[in-house]
């Protein structure tokens, strides 16, 4: 089923990685963990495993520069298979939120962004339809997304020589949010001119064309949206509703029955303690989205609607992206690889209690119905139910994925022989020189770009990242930032142009910790890393130690005045790892090489969100 295509083979601690986790697998073990160093290629292992294994698989990542990235490397190694890119809403826009001590109501972004839209519906369309499919998602996956046995068959199913004629199909494509131009398509309409009709599915994939002759379906064609030409033909079709939120019209029929009664009983509760502007308020939003619903079959965030459109009961699990895998005598029947797991796992097991937090406030306030407190994150007990076998990959897992993986499969020695960089600490101010560390890392930077290589600086708070990138801009060094309040599309970009040499150093806060691949890089400086904390722990300072160690002239500098236990413990490991694999190379007699990695946008062009 997955075909993986790549020039290369797996080596250093590959092979053994490899075979251990597919063993693993094929014990049924419930976690596994793949320790691997930064710069040793967990994911090509993870491709090779998922080749193996022959399941589709889930791939869920911190954030959505990291999964932009790994959706680009699976869909490298998985050419003539399905790999589809699912981010939340939620990482991209506020959601709804009522900050009570400013009177300051947010209302959720109504504007959905095509591409989010188009990607998640070829994930889901995807998953319905094939088997060989990997989706590389958010942690926000384990979001509500509508009930996936609605999804199916609410879709319009047909084949050639099925009795259909024009007015029954528009009306099912109009069921499903669908709607009629005569003018350009777009990705949701349809148009018909004669007996042909041609529409956009929501995945946005292609121009499909029906041909109806004698109230038969005579042809199912795929159109090249540019030459007009049929690239080939089909023999069934099934096109997906444009909303992942979709019911029956009986469905919606006795939710909406169910929605006016949960209304009054809500709006007697508020007059009752005297709250007439919540009251309102309430009755106001509930009764135009009553209305959207009645008349359209969809309003403005109908899924705080979930529970009663779905028929679940109050704290009933929502479905979610993982309700769309596969399941098998009840069980998931798909493999979920948790990547930088040390972040990752402990983001999916506080987004309940965020989210609750946050719906609560709504629901007090004459926002929301109590209801949609039901539209919500899965509970980390629900989404373990809710997944098979686990594999967590981190080059720092943290206590949970080692007590509780069957096995760990180390990877110490990466493919490129390359050993873990040395360390040196310096001083914050050295006095003997009369410099502080500002001073020393403008050196740093001005050698590394004269060879070519870059520098990535380590800040404590954004505002230092953004007052030392205009100090060194003065000091005519190409530099830039980038933190958490850098736009999607700008961090893609600075990242590309920071590969390419448009900028000899980048500074930022915590983005520049896991995952990033960046082999141009050869020196990685943290400042004030004597500063303990969360953001100078030990599980930090090695994943910022390790953006260093895909370069043979790889070299990280901490600036501190004392040697605090996070410092200590980190660099007791990276020398560990690090006598482990010059021991390697002196035995086999390797030479250790530098990472190549063609310079390619994170998501190609038409792709980018």
């Amino acid at each position: 089923m997955f075909k993986l295509n790549s020039p290369f083979k797996p080596a250093g601690d590959q092979p053994q990685a490899i075979k251990q986790l597919v063993e693993g697998l094929e014990k049924n073990e419930r976690f596994q963990t793949l320790l691997g160093v930064t710069g040793s290629g967990k994911t090509f292992t993870m491709a090779n495993v998922i080749a193996r294994f022959d399941k589709p698989t889930l791939v869920i990542s911190p954030n959505k520069t990291l999964a932009a990235q790994l959706y680009r490397e699976y869909k490298t190694f998985f050419p003539q298979n399905t790999v589809c890119y699912f981010v939340s809403y939620y990482d991209y826009y506020q959601p709804e939120a009522y900050l009570p001590i400013t009177d300051t109501y947010i209302q959720k972004e109504a504007v959905i962004n095509e591409e989010i839209d188009r990607l998640r519906h070829l994930a889901t369309s995807a998953l319905m339809k094939r088997k060989d499919v990997i989706v590389v998602a958010s942690v926000s996956c384990i979001y509500n997304l509508g009930v996936p046995l609605n999804y199916f068959a609410s879709a319009i199913h047909l084949e050639t020589k099925k009795i259909i004629t024009r007015n029954d199909l528009t009306r099912q494509l109009i069921k499903i949010h669908f709607q009629r131009t005569n003018s350009d398509l777009k990705r949701g309409f349809f148009r018909i001119r004669g007996d042909i009709f041609e529409l956009i599915p929501a995945s946005g994939e292609f121009i499909y064309q029906l041909e109806i002759k004698d109230q038969k379906i005579e042809r199912l064609s795929v159109i090249d949206s540019l030459t007009r030409k049929i690239k080939y033909h089909l023999n069934e079709l099934a096109i997906f509703p444009l909303k992942h939120f979709i019911s029956t019209e009986p469905e919606r029929e006795k939710a909406i029955e169910e929605i006016k009664k949960e209304l009054e009983e809500r709006v007697d509760f508020f007059e009752k303690e005297k709250l007439p502007l919540e009251a309102e308020r309430l009755r106001r939003k509930t009764k135009n989205d009553l209305t959207m619903i009645k008349t359209l079959g969809y309003c403005h965030s109908i899924e705080n609607y979930s529970r009663h459109l779905s028929g679940k009961l109050a704290g009933q699990p929502p479905d979610t992206l993982l309700s769309y895998f596969p399941f098998k005598n009840g069980q998931p029947d798909f493999l979920t690889i948790i990547d930088e797991s040390h972040v990752s796992v402990p983001q999916i097991k506080g987004m309940y209690e965020g989210d609750k937090a946050r719906k609560e406030t709504l629901i007090e306030y004459g926002f929301r119905l109590p209801s949609a407190i039901d539209n919500r994150p899965l509970k980390f007990e629900e989404f373990l139910k809710r997944t098979g076998p686990v594999i967590f990959t981190s080059a720092t897992p943290s206590e949970y994925e080692l007590k509780n993986s069957a096995r760990i499969a180390e990877q110490i020695i990466r493919p490129t022989y390359l050993a873990d960089p040395e360390i040196e600490i310096r001083p914050v101010f050295d006095k003997k020189k009369n410099q502080g560390q500002i001073d020393d890392i403008i050196k740093e930077i001005k050698i590394a770009a004269s060879k070519n290589e870059r520098v990535l600086v380590n800040t404590l708070t954004k505002k230092t990242a953004e007052e030392l990138t205009s100090y060194l801009t003065e000091k005519n060094i190409k530099a830039n930032y980038m933190h958490s309040e850098t736009k999607t599309l700008e961090r893609t970009r600075i990242l590309t142009d920071f590969r390419k040499g448009i900028y000899d150093v980048l500074i930022g806060v915590n983005l520049l910790r896991e995952g990033l691949d960046l082999p141009e890089v050869s020196v990685v400086a943290i400042l004030d890393a004597d500063r303990e904390g969360f953001l100078r722990s030990e599980t930090a300072l090695m994943q910022l130690m390790g953006r260093a160690a895909r370069n043979v002239n790889g070299k990280i500098i901490l600036y501190a005045d004392s040697l605090t236990g996070s410092i200590s413990r980190a660099v007791k490991e990276a020398k560990r790892r690090r006598e482990i694999q010059i021991k390697f190379n002196k035995k086999h007699k390797l030479r250790p090489k530098s990472v190549k990695k063609d310079v390619m946008e994170l998501i190609e062009k038409e792709e980018l969100l």
